[in-house]
């Protein structure tokens, strides 16, 4: 099955009840968070619900792989956290910013396999 990687794009300020705690079920509660996912139904349906907030796409097994590398979170039990924290890209975002969806040329919504270019340019 394949693998999803969802990433927050926009903050948590002013938003919807319901679209925080979507964003609190995947796991993502901070700017520029990554979190893989398995591809399901489910899942499926509460990116839909918020993306106006994140990117996703599918991911490549050898983003995986750099992404446990380089931004695994490990806390002082040696419990390792299930989410990745990035940093901003390289050479930011594309070229109509934050609020504006993938498809008409900004950062938002699904962008299939191009997640996996965004994720090397944050790691």
């Amino acid at each position: 099955m394949s693998k999803l990687a969802v990433i927050l794009i926009r903050g948590l300020v002013g938003i919807r009840r319901d679209i925080r705690e979507t964003l609190y079920f995947l796991n993502l509660k901070k700017k520029h968070t990554c979190v893989v996912v398995e591809d399901t139904p489910t899942y499926r349906g509460m990116l839909k619900k918020v993306e106006n907030f994140t990117t996703y796409g599918e991911i490549s097994e050898e983003t995986i792989k750099l992404l446990k590398e380089k931004r695994e979170v490990k806390l002082k039990d040696g419990t390792i956290k299930k989410f990745y924290s990035l940093a901003p890209p390289v050479k930011g975002f594309e070229r109509k910013g934050i609020k504006k969806s993938f498809v008409v040329g900004g950062a938002l919504g699904y962008r299939g396999e191009n997640i996996n270019e965004l994720i090397s340019k944050m790691i």
